[in-house]
């Protein structure tokens, strides 16, 4: 009985071939930000205040929702696009559709001071610390 041995650099040919695929395919990428019906968010602290910038352009205000707790905030609703019956659709890249999104931060929020703006497609929420959350100067006497 005769015994072959795979050539190894066959092998390891195969397996450049199969990373250089996987590397190529959007299944490493972070979708989220780009693609789907999420909807792209910035954040930045200001002093001891959060701003979250989330972008929705063709959402209607009305299909928007904001939620609250110490350290979250959740944005959800869906975008719709509408088309005439008579059209016939030959390529479609605008998404739609509902999205969910929770945002969780390392300090607390003062949910009953946050503040949402709405202008262009372009949602600002204005964040504020909680007081109970904020660092104290302790006097020594």
């Amino acid at each position: 009985m005769l015994i072959g041995f795979a050539d190894p650099f066959d092998t390891l040919l195969n397996l450049q071939r199969s990373l250089e695929a996987t590397l190529s395919s959007d299944w490493l990428q972070d979708l989220t930000p780009s693609r789907g019906p999420f909807p792209p968010i910035n954040v930045f602290q200001q002093g001891d205040d959060i701003l979250a910038i989330i972008e929705l352009p063709g959402v209607n205000k009305d299909d928007l929702q904001i939620q609250a707790q110490e350290n979250s905030i959740r944005i959800f609703g869906k975008k719709t696009i509408g088309y005439p019956d008579e059209a016939s659709l030959h390529r479609r890249e605008r998404v739609s559709g509902e999205f969910d999104r929770t945002l969780s931060f390392p300090l607390q929020i003062e949910p009953d001071g946050i503040k949402a703006e709405y202008r262009d497609g372009i949602l600002a929420l204005f964040l504020p610390r909680a007081e109970s959350d904020k660092p104290r100067s302790i006097k020594i006497t």
